[in-house]
């Protein structure tokens, strides 16, 4: 059964937007001490949904059908220095990153911008092609597994970032540039390794990906620590 036109895309955006934005207020949670202003944040996500576009022209330029791992690995390349680039422009050059925690909530912000479209995109072709439950489980798998991985990486770079806050301008480079790597790494060994599926495969990213979020939620309670607010 094919759903119409509209309403595919409709539930392909409530499929992907939705559970983006309840990542979003989840992970905004961290810091609510010192809130960051919310349109700075709303522009941040939009940011991240807007350069989606950008990474599939991309993608479809460096695919090379004869080496995955070639492909993979430029396409993790790609996307995590597009992310970087949306919450760069958006929010990372700007007044209100003045602590150590911002740069995480806003490289999230826009992981979470670009899981948005990018879910809504892979739920929508589902709908498309009449596989209604398809749609159902593409949404629910994504929900818990891509849209995690994509805040895991974004998230190492904001880490790398956030070490480096008060440092020197060239130790921060060298932070971002280590930060990167690490992003790239994370999301080229998820992409990696879902090429051949199996039950075990999956559960064991899965797994993965859930022992990260734990890492993460605790990096957020040392980068607080580390670099305590000044109370005026």
């Amino acid at each position: 059964m094919t759903l119409p036109q509209f309403d595919s895309i409709f539930f392909a955006h409530i499929g992907g937007i939705i559970p983006a934005i309840i990542w979003l207020l989840f992970w905004l949670r961290e810091d609510r001490k010192r809130p960051e202003p919310r349109g700075l944040i709303m522009l941040t996500f939009l940011g991240g949904m807007v350069v989606v576009p950008i990474a599939i022209l991309l993608q479809k330029a460096t695919y090379n059908p004869s080496s995955l791992f070639f492909t993979f690995l430029i396409w993790a390349a790609l996307e995590e220095l597009i992310k970087f680039g949306a919450a760069y422009f958006t929010a990372l050059k700007r007044k209100e990153m003045n602590e150590p925690i911002d740069a995480l909530i806003y490289m999230m912000t826009a992981a979470l911008g670009f899981v948005a479209i990018e879910n809504t995109l892979f739920i929508l072709n589902s709908l498309v092609s009449g596989d209604i439950i398809g749609s159902v489980i593409t949404g629910n798998l994504r929900f818990v597994g891509a849209s995690l991985l994509h805040t895991i990486s974004s998230a190492a770079i904001g880490i790398s970032i956030a070490l480096a806050f008060y440092k020197d301008e060239n130790t921060k480079r060298n932070y971002l540039a280590f930060g990167i790597i690490i992003a790239i790494a994370l999301h080229a060994a998820f992409n990696l390794s879902i090429i051949n599926e199996t039950t075990s495969n999956t559960l064991a990213t899965f797994g993965f990906v859930w022992i990260a979020i734990v890492v993460l939620m605790l990096v957020f309670e040392k980068v607080k620590k580390i670099y305590p607010v000044n109370k005026i």
